[in-house]
């Protein structure tokens, strides 16, 4: 079981990093966004499923654990006799990963509940209009989503760019951001090597929604003027802090506004070659299947172990 150990937990989330890491800018933003988030959620799945079968047979390499389920600890043991700390490693990792996504899930409603309470106004044609000089503006899914804009971002933009702003937002939406961050983020709370990748799907998706707003004025310089007026005017301003929901005006890191302003500006990545996006997912993919074998060699262990005693 230790091979499967090291591809699905060791090998396999870092392999994805790197090749992220190298593709990431050279792909489409909105199927890149699509396929890292879904390939960082299938890896984090598998490695986290791995664990728990190691804690299973830390389990059953307690004596009590294993005469109460009629198993002979001696032959679990003896499966990974070379490297006995394994087991109780994952139990600790286990554990790890449960506090840290419940506090990934805590944190996405909270914010959904906090962008909730901006929303509480009437929507017109999906847009919320809030009365309040802070300069904000992000979309909160839902049946039916809408768009939150505070009059503060609404004084700061010309008509076009307001509209520019609209269609971004409302790319959120359509194109089903939200899910994918929750899914990037709890890909990095159960395997801290997907931390980076929930960053880039982030910057992502707002790439993504701003080829989305470009295509909708027909301007790109546009939609980078409305990007930099609304950052220059929310910088050293006070934030709500709408959980994880993207907001146009302030970055997940320093440094995402000056590149999405180039990207536009440069016609980076606007359309391009979307294949190389099967190489993450094929990683995945392995990982999944290799950790569906881990659990069938688990099952087999115990049937040895059970035999064993009878």
């Amino acid at each position: 079981m230790f091979d499967h150990f090291v591809w699905s937990v060791v090998a396999a989330p870092v392999a994805l990093v790197v090749v992220i890491a190298l593709l990431a800018d050279r792909l489409p933003p909105a199927p890149a966004a699509r396929v890292l988030a879904w390939s960082a959620a299938g890896t984090a799945l598998a490695s986290v499923l791995n664990v728990a079968a190691f804690a299973v047979k830390a389990a059953a390499e307690v004596p009590a654990v294993a005469g109460y389920f009629g198993w002979s600890y001696q032959t679990v043991i003896a499966d990974t006799g070379n490297v006995r700390w394994a087991p109780w490693l994952c139990v600790g990792l286990l554990v790890w990963a449960a506090v840290a996504a419940g506090r990934v899930v805590r944190r996405h409603r909270g914010g959904r509940a906090l962008a909730a309470r901006w929303a509480g106004a009437a929507a017109h044609d999906g847009v919320v209009v809030v009365r309040s000089p802070r300069v904000e503006a992000f979309a909160v899914p839902g049946r039916p989503g809408h768009v939150v804009v505070t009059t503060g971002m609404r004084k700061i933009l010309t008509d076009q760019q307001y509209e520019a702003l609209l269609a971004h937002e409302r790319a959120h939406l359509t194109q089903g951001h939200p899910a994918l961050m929750v899914l990037s983020d709890l890909a990095g709370a159960l395997h801290p090597a997907l931390w980076w990748v929930s960053d880039r799907v982030g910057y992502l998706t707002e790439r993504a929604a701003d080829e989305h707003a470009a295509a909708a004025v027909g301007d790109r310089t546009v939609v980078a003027r409305a990007i930099g007026t609304a950052a220059l005017a929310a910088h050293g301003r006070p934030s709500p802090q709408a959980g994880r929901f993207a907001s146009f005006a302030r970055p997940r890191r320093p440094g995402a506004i000056p590149r999405r302003v180039a990207a536009l500006l440069g016609h980076q990545n606007a359309g391009g070659r979307a294949w190389p996006a099967a190489i993450p997912a094929v990683l995945a993919a392995s990982s999944l299947i290799w950790t569906g074998e881990a659990l069938y060699d688990l099952v087999e262990l115990l049937v040895l172990a059970h035999g064993a005693l009878h």
